[in-house]
C-alpha cells in the first residue's frame, strides 16, 4: 500500500513537472508576436521568425515566369511587387542540385515540381531521418507540418497529408527534432560548426531560425526543442543559409539559392 502511494505520488509529480516544462517551453510562443527577432541561446546568437500557419501566407518559391530560379531575395521582391505583393520574410528553403532545382520533394501551388527523394546517399540531406516541411490547405483552413520523409510517404493518402491538399512542400535533411526528441546522431560536443537554418512547427506556430554564428547540430536542434518548444523541426541548410527580414534590415546575399520559403502580404 505504501509503495502504491509512493508510485501514485511520483506519477503526480511527473505530471506536474511535465506541465511546468510545457509552460516553460511555451513561454516564447505565448509572449512573442509574429515576426522576427534576435535572441541569444546557449551563448550563441540566433534570429528567430515566428508566423501563424492559419493567418500568415507561408509558401515556397523557386522559379520566375521564365522558369529561371530567382536565386536571391531581391529578384523575388521585384517579381512580387509586379504582382502587387510584398515580401515580409524569406529564407533559403531546402537543399538543391547544381542547377538549383530541389534535391527532394518540392511542391508549389499544389504542383509537384520534384518527387519525394527516398534514395540513400551521403551528406546532410541523406542523414536519416530526413524530412518534409509542408503547408496544407483544405475547405478554407490551412496548417503546417514538419514530418519525416518516411511519415510523409506513408501518410500521403490520409487526412490532411493527402497529395491533393498539400499546397506547398520542400524536403531537406536531417530532421532536427522528431516528436519532441533530438536526432539520435547529434553530439553536443561536435566540432562540426556552421551557420545553419531550419524550420520547426508547434501547433499553429511556425518557427524559422538562423544562427548568426557557427553552431553544431545539437545546439541548433535544441534551440527548436527546448527554447521554441517545436515538436518537430527540419534542417534547411548550412553555410549558404540566408535570411530576408526587412524589420531587422536583413537582405542576406551570397551564392545563388534554389528553393525559398517566404511569407507574403498584399502591397499597401
Amino acid at each position: 500500500m505504501y509503495f502504491g502511494r509512493l508510485t501514485a505520488l511520483a506519477g503526480l509529480l511527473f505530471v506536474a513537472f511535465a506541465a511546468f516544462s510545457a509552460m516553460a517551453v511555451s513561454a516564447y510562443a505565448s509572449e512573442t508576436a509574429l515576426g522576427c527577432k534576435d535572441v541569444e541561446y546557449k551563448k550563441t546568437d540566433f534570429t528567430v521568425c515566428k508566423f501563424s500557419a492559419q493567418s500568415s501566407i507561408v509558401r515556397t518559391y523557386l522559379n520566375d515566369d521564365n522558369d529561371t530560379p530567382y536565386g536571391n531575395f531581391t529578384a523575388l521582391t521585384k517579381s512580387l511587387a509586379d504582382q502587387n505583393q510584398m515580401l515580409v520574410f524569406a529564407m533559403n528553403g531546402g537543399m538543391y542540385k547544381t542547377d538549383r532545382s530541389a534535391a527532394g520533394l518540392y511542391v508549389e501551388g499544389w504542383e509537384q515540381g520534384q518527387a519525394l527523394n527516398t534514395n540513400k546517399g551521403s551528406g546532410n540531406f541523406h542523414m536519416i531521418p530526413n524530412g518534409v516541411f509542408l503547408i496544407w490547405q483544405e475547405d478554407g483552413f490551412r496548417g503546417a507540418h514538419v514530418m519525416t520523409t518516411e511519415d510523409y510517404k506513408n501518410k500521403m493518402a490520409h487526412d490532411v497529408v493527402k497529395k491533393d491538399v498539400v499546397k506547398y512542400a520542400t524536403q531537406s535533411g536531417p530532421m532536427l527534432v522528431i516528436d519532441g526528441k533530438l536526432h539520435a546522431k547529434f553530439n553536443q560536443d561536435s566540432l562540426s560548426k556552421y551557420i545553419r537554418n531550419g524550420v520547426g512547427v508547434s501547433g499553429d506556430d511556425i518557427y524559422f531560425a538562423i544562427s548568426n554564428e557557427v553552431v553544431n547540430f545539437h545546439t541548433f536542434a535544441s534551440l527548436f526543442k527546448d527554447y521554441l518548444g517545436a515538436t518537430n523541426a527540419l534542417y534547411l541548410d548550412g553555410a549558404i543559409s540566408k535570411l530576408y527580414a526587412p524589420e531587422l534590415n536583413r537582405n542576406d546575399y551570397g551564392l545563388p539559392m534554389g528553393p525559398m520559403i517566404a511569407v507574403v502580404e498584399a502591397a499597401e
